[in-house]
């Protein structure tokens, strides 16, 4: 993609929006990438659009553009976006964009995405597993505890991990996130780091004391705490207590940059 990043540069919201109609593809998901990037609530309707894109379609299969949008339009966060990107879940050429598709979902929240993705969840297609349990716990869908339960056991060490959060978030049973905090130690640097962005969107005290601890750069600890002291924060009924361990930490772990 580095072509896409050697072009004109984009001055104003109206032209990133209108190049998104381009005849160059790597300047539609430029184009794509930039109004994600600066939130622009007024390219929602065309984003949409570009989730249904035939025109872009790499050999191997994949829609470059279809995932680029809706990584765009989950980082806009707007409910409107939510129809099209429902009907981009029919897609089953490309299980990159339906990752895209389920992450941007469990980003904006709306509770109109559970159904469609219970129904993901209990077909027998292959699915984006990890996305797609981490995005029914981001949007509460409990119902969903009997078949998520089973996959603790998924060959996926990321896979089990998923649904390890799902069940703490659930439960706040302590045996769940200790399946997370293992990973920590794994020989693997991915899974490693996979298990830290877990330990970030559960928050609990005990995950920031392993999020310390970790084998992992000092720059990924720091976003994971961030994460957590942003949720501590929204909520009028934190902990006060781990706020300032969390502020402390921070400053620690800046002045070892």
């Amino acid at each position: 993609m580095t072509a896409a990043y050697s072009a004109e540069p984009i001055l104003s919201k109206e032209a990133a929006i209108a190049a998104l109609k381009s005849e160059d593809n790597q300047i539609r998901y430029y184009a794509a990438w930039w109004l994600g990037k600066h939130q622009v609530q007024a390219s929602c309707t065309a984003l949409c659009e570009a989730l249904f894109d035939e025109r872009y379609r790499i050999p191997s299969g994949g829609y470059p553009l279809r995932r680029q949008a809706a990584r765009a339009l989950g980082q806009l966060k707007n409910p409107q976006a939510v129809p099209a990107l429902i009907a981009a879940l029919a897609c089953d050429d490309d299980l990159h964009l339906r990752e895209a598709v389920i992450q941007a979902l469990a980003a904006i929240g709306d509770q109109r995405a559970v159904e469609p993705l219970l129904k993901l969840l209990q077909s027998h297609q292959q699915q984006p597993l990890e996305a797609l349990i981490e995005a029914l716990a981001t949007l509460q869908a409990w119902s969903a505890r009997p078949q998520i339960e089973p996959f603790l056991n998924h060959t996926s060490e990321r896979v089990q991990c998923a649904a390890a959060r799902y069940l703490f978030v659930l439960t706040q049973e302590p045996q769940y996130i200790e399946r997370i905090i293992n990973n920590l130690n794994h020989d693997n640097m991915y899974l490693r780091w996979a298990a830290i962005f877990d330990l970030g969107a559960v928050g609990h005290r005990q995950a920031i004391t392993a999020i310390l601890a970790a084998r992992v750069p000092n720059s990924l600890k720091l976003l994971n705490l961030k994460r957590i002291l942003e949720a501590l924060l929204d909520n009028e009924r934190a902990d006060k207590e781990t706020t300032e361990f969390i502020f402390r930490a921070i400053d620690d772990l800046l002045i070892q940059l």
